[in-house]
């Protein structure tokens, strides 16, 4: 089944085994309604590791049955981090969930070198599935998150990244378009110039399971009749699956306007470590962060 819409998720996810999610310092409304939530659908089971005294006062401010989750106490939420980072490595969760806590102090327990959910080698990367309200499917992006500017074998493992997710999806060739300022590949331009070099990579076979062309600006992208009228005849402008946004600058504005602008839905986890990992901005209302457990479950 090829999910065209976000809610598609969770009639998938009824076929399959249920997941296990553990979130840190899941002590707020919103990680707590959407675990909720989640868990009512039948899709996962729920750990919150947080101050207890909180989350059972969210529970009852919400009319929450509080026996439908395991509640592992925890004073603060650098502890809460390292314990839930802990239970995954002892396998008794399948994918992690940010709570309230800052995202450095997230990403600092998933990458701690002696105990965290790393391994050698790994690169760990932001992906987004977006439900924009005026584009005709999904869009599947990143980084917008974690790596500020990213480097060519960076934004390879993104670009992979963002097929992986589209063939979880149901989405069996992807169309991936690579973010720069023009479509002309200038080699004074870094995103630019390695646009064209993934793009080529893809051509021979070197990124697989997708059509890659790139350098495209943003309009050639999203829409097809820009991409004419420049003299670009790809199959992937004007129908994107996928968007490699070429710094943290372009893809975290396009994030930010999408929900708060265009006030689309989302989901949106960390790939690279060992399990899913679960990372919308804490200002992200429970329904966004519902997607994003489902989309964790997807892969996990």
């Amino acid at each position: 089944m090829q999910i065209s819409k976000l809610d598609q998720m969770f009639d998938v996810l009824a076929t399959r085994p249920k997941k296990r999610l553990v979130a840190a310092w899941g002590v707020d409304s919103h990680t707590i309604l959407a675990a909720y939530m989640a868990v009512e659908k039948g899709i996962v089971d729920a750990t919150l590791v947080g101050d207890e005294k909180l989350i059972l006062s969210v529970c009852r401010e919400h009319n929450l049955d509080c026996s439908q989750f395991n509640i592992v106490h925890c004073p603060t939420d650098v502890k809460s981090a390292a314990l839930a980072v802990e239970m995954i490595n002892k396998g008794e969760g399948d994918f992690l969930m940010k709570g309230l806590l800052s995202t450095d102090r997230y990403m600092k327990a998933i990458l701690n070198k002696e105990c965290g959910l790393m391994d050698p080698g790994a690169i760990l990367s932001h992906v987004t599935v977006a439900e924009p309200r005026n584009y005709h499917k999904l869009l599947i992006v990143g980084d917008v998150a974690i790596i500020p500017l990213p480097d060519l074998n960076q934004k390879i493992a993104i670009t992979n990244y963002l097929i992986k997710t589209a063939h979880i999806l149901g989405i069996e060739n992807p169309k991936v378009g690579l973010l720069s300022a023009s479509e002309q590949t200038l080699p004074k331009i870094p995103s630019s110039a390695e646009a064209a070099i993934i793009a080529k990579m893809a051509q021979r076979g070197q990124i697989k399971g997708a059509i890659v062309e790139g350098p495209l600006g943003f309009d050639m992208i999203i829409d097809r009749e820009s991409a004419l009228i420049k003299g670009v005849d790809s199959p992937v402008c004007g129908d994107a699956d996928c968007i490699l946004f070429p710094n943290i600058e372009a893809g975290n504005t396009f994030y930010k306007t999408i929900i708060k602008l265009l006030k689309s839905e989302l989901g949106a986890i960390v790939m690279g470590a060992r399990v899913p990992c679960v990372l919308t901005s804490r200002g992200d209302g429970e329904r966004s962060k519902l997607y994003s457990i489902a989309l964790a479950a997807m892969l996990a």
